[in-house]
């Protein structure tokens, strides 16, 4: 039986996979997500993994006013977000974030 899963990411390599990361996190369709993610992924993109790139595919996802209340008040973080790389995002220093 074949696996008719939808997973546009399934056949990407990594490098190919950071680079369209990098480039969905400047185009977010709201500024303020934009200046997050643009600048956290430029600054860290080159240390993720397939986990990592996998985490970010799936939160780009989400609907854009939900991220940015999640990231911004930690109000109501789905449990599968937690953790390392959404504690990270909360502790950015927004005043810092420069517009590309």
């Amino acid at each position: 039986m074949t696996d008719l899963t939808y997973n546009p990411h399934k056949k990407i390599d990594l490098e190919n996979r950071k680079r369209r990361l990098l480039f969905r996190a400047w185009h977010r369709g709201i500024k303020e997500l934009d200046l997050i993610f643009g600048n956290f992924i430029e600054a860290n993109v080159q240390s993720f993994d397939d986990e990592d790139c996998s985490w970010f595919e799936s939160l780009f996802e989400e609907q854009d006013h939900e991220i940015l209340k999640w990231i911004t008040d930690d109000d109501g973080v789905p449990e599968k977000y937690l953790g390392e790389m959404m504690s990270r995002l909360q502790k950015l220093d927004f005043m810092v974030l420069k517009a590309k």
